[in-house]
């Protein structure tokens, strides 16, 4: 028996990102995802934070009674699985990052925070706020938006993970990035990639950052591929 894969969302994301993409990989094995704390229809009062999500998936797997999974993390939701995976390694088999921003800095952050304002956003790019209050809310997106930048400040001045944590990193992980994604770079992909001691790193072609425009026909058979490989 294969074993179960678990959907971890991006930064102001939700499950609801991954209806196609589960429903697709179902086909081999069965398919989790939940929405962070705050995130979704998920409420939430605490700031967020790499370690609040991980707890949130640790939590998700207990109360399932799933004792192994594999992951699939896009962007932040990659970020989440390597520090799941560090801290409870026996609870994780593989794992896949897409699109996932490794190298954090204050100037990174700030450039990604000034991006992060509500009031800016409903004027600038009043679509994408239509689609956030889908995913979270009307009463809810403002405050997914604004703890998503404070937690991009934290990561920027302290990361989660730095690069000593990779090398304790043993599982066998994928480190994906499209051909068109900003928002990480080959560079620090790459780099991550060859720290983790079972780490490589996997170009997509033609695919930019957002999880809603990717091809879900190209991101199962990625993922299909890696996880059935010796599974």
């Amino acid at each position: 028996m294969k074993t179960p894969i678990l959907l971890l969302h991006g930064a102001l994301g939700s499950k609801e990102q991954f209806v196609s993409l589960r429903e697709k990989l179902s086909f081999e094995r069965e398919v989790f995802s939940l929405d962070f704390e705050g995130h979704g229809k998920s409420k939430s009062e605490t700031n967020f934070s790499i370690e609040l999500f991980a707890e949130n998936a640790i939590n998700f797997l207990r109360e399932n009674k799933i004792s192994k999974i594999d992951i699939f993390g896009y962007s932040m939701g990659g970020y989440v699985a390597l520090y799941l995976v560090l801290k409870h390694p026996d609870l994780v088999g593989k794992i896949i990052t897409l699109g996932t921003k490794f190298d954090w800095t204050p100037m990174f952050a700030e450039c990604e925070i000034k991006l992060l304002n509500p009031e800016i956003m409903e004027v600038k790019v009043p679509a994408f706020v239509e689609s956030l209050k889908q995913l979270h809310g009307t009463q809810n997106w403002k405050n997914v938006v604004l703890k998503t930048a404070k937690m991009m400040r934290d990561l920027g001045d302290n990361p989660t993970l730095k690069q000593t944590d990779f090398y304790k990193i043993n599982n066998e992980t994928l480190i994906c990035l499209g051909e068109l994604d900003t928002m990480s770079t080959q560079t620090e992909s790459k780099n991550v990639a060859k720290l983790l001691p079972n780490g490589s790193f996997q170009e997509i072609k033609n695919l930019k950052h957002p999880i809603e425009i990717a091809p879900v026909d190209t991101i199962v058979a990625v993922v299909n591929n890696f996880m059935n490989t010796n599974n």
